[in-house]
């Protein structure tokens, strides 16, 4: 009973962690903690928020990434918004892998106990929650600029790194679905990755990133969201479960190129 005791004050105690950085004008602030649970005022929000018959196994309801411009305007990260834009009426996966579904799926138990159709693999392609203290500080507009992939890889010290977990789910041991965002500060710029990885056994694998970088002295933060899917009998095995490697060898299905402008700096 000691034991039992110890370890349930030990998991009260480091259920919530928080980190705070300040970049020059952007307060950066990344909280986790616990597993949503069953019961409670966190859960009966979920399912009054979302229309899904069911959520993610394993959803984070705290876990939140934040970045806050001086100027009155940021951006957040969090799972519920995230979910917000999951198909909660159709099953798409039926319609794009429909015979790959027939032989590989048929007896997933996952599927059969859910009521209604609805997008099991949490698919969204949410790119991060945009928040103005007043409205028209922060402009979204198409833009021609890219990111420079090649400038990123290059090193630089790392001031400040967060890797937040939203949500995931093991489709009842059918393949993952998870969705997460790091972020890196360097001494004159950060980058942010907001990734969903899903991969359906012997159906599919997709990915929806969404990369967002800004220079330390601009007044805007380049978007840049990317879907990409492929069956996986066209990608080697080796890279199924590994989304860093995969990506190369998934077709291109979506892409927007936007600037995040601070109008009042």
């Amino acid at each position: 009973m000691n034991t039992n005791s110890s370890s349930e004050s030990n998991r009260k105690k480091n259920k919530d962690e928080s980190q705070t950085f300040q970049f020059g004008p952007w307060s950066i602030r990344s909280w986790k903690s616990h597993i949503l649970e069953s019961e409670g005022v966190q859960r009966e929000k979920f399912q009054q928020d979302l229309n899904l018959p069911q959520i993610p196994e394993m959803v984070f309801a705290e876990n939140i990434l934040r970045i806050h411009h001086e100027s009155g305007c940021g951006i957040e990260f969090n799972a519920l918004d995230a979910l917000r834009l999951v198909d909660a009426f159709n099953d798409p996966i039926k319609v794009a892998a429909s015979e790959e579904w027939q032989t590989a799926r048929s007896n997933c138990q996952h599927i059969k106990n859910v009521v209604a159709p609805f997008d099991w693999t949490f698919t969204t392609d949410y790119k991060g929650t945009i928040f103005e203290e007043q409205p028209g500080i922060l402009r979204v507009c198409p833009t021609t600029q890219r990111i420079d992939i090649e400038k990123l890889k290059q090193k630089e010290i790392i001031h400040f790194y967060e890797d937040v977990l939203l949500f995931e789910d093991e489709l009842s041991d059918n393949g993952t679905s998870i969705l997460n965002v790091k972020m890196r500060v360097m001494p004159t710029s950060f980058f942010i990755l907001l990734r969903l990885f899903v991969r359906v056994d012997q159906v599919l694998i997709r990915m929806n990133e969404t990369r967002f970088y800004h220079e330390a002295g601009t007044n805007f933060i380049l978007r840049e969201f990317t879907s990409r899917e492929e069956s996986t009998k066209n990608i080697p095995e080796s890279l199924h479960t590994d989304p860093n490697a995969v990506g190369e060898h998934l077709k291109v299905k979506k892409e927007i190129f936007e600037k995040l402008e601070f109008v009042c700096t």
